[in-house]
């Protein structure tokens, strides 16, 4: 099967956003005075959504559905006046999709970041590679549902199995397979080979050169 359209996962495939999305909830703890937590702690949190994270982050103590819905609120408020401070892409992606863009491949992103954030940061530091960039919107369509990817296979008018999926973590595994699409999982994201291939992924790769390989 020739592969011809990819989707991308957003924060640790294309890019390090760790320092941005951490920065921003902590300061939304600190302003309650609730501990804060380190950038590798915050590593763990990411992939399911940002109020999931907000819930993660949360001390035991203060994680009612009113406290998680407050700072979830503030947590966004913060995050969207500094997203791409710090956020960059991973060394040698720009140079991946500049190759993939001649090539013709159908491309896009598909996050559980908010729809919002997700555009806006896809806009800001990747103009004009992709043909949509799909956030969280409705909580029941997050990964691994593979509902949006599928969405997006449609109007590309592919069949799902042209299309490969990839992303850092093991819920991007299970979305790829969910949707029937080639699951493959990236090492320099926020989670181990170990996790992906545990997960599904059937090729991990370590620089986003190798993409062209399995292309």
């Amino acid at each position: 099967m020739k592969f011809k359209g990819i989707i991308f996962d957003l924060d640790g495939t294309l890019v390090n956003s760790l320092e941005d999305i951490s920065d921003a909830m902590n300061t939304v703890l600190q302003s309650l005075n609730f501990p804060t937590h380190s950038y590798d702690a915050y590593q763990y949190f990411i992939g399911s959504g940002l109020r999931n994270l907000v819930s993660k982050a949360l001390p035991a103590s203060n994680n009612t559905d009113q406290q998680i819905e407050t700072c979830f609120e503030s947590m966004i408020k913060e995050y969207r006046e500094i997203c791409t401070f710090k956020t960059k892409p991973y060394n040698g992606i720009v140079e991946l999709l500049d190759h993939l863009a001649t090539q013709d491949f159908k491309l896009a992103v598909f996050s559980n970041k908010a729809d919002e954030l997700t555009k806006k940061i896809a806009a800001e530091i990747f103009p004009d590679y992709f043909d949509a960039a799909i956030g969280l919107s409705t909580e029941s369509l997050k990964k691994p549902n593979p509902f949006e990817a599928i969405e997006i296979s449609k109007n590309w008018n592919l069949k799902p199995e042209e299309i490969i999926f990839i992303g850092d973590s093991d819920i991007d595994m299970l979305t790829a397979n969910n949707a029937n699409m080639f699951p493959v999982g990236v090492s320099w994201g926020y989670r181990t080979e170990k996790e992906l291939t545990e997960s599904g992924a059937k090729v991990v790769i370590n620089n986003p050169s190798d993409l062209l390989l399995i292309l």
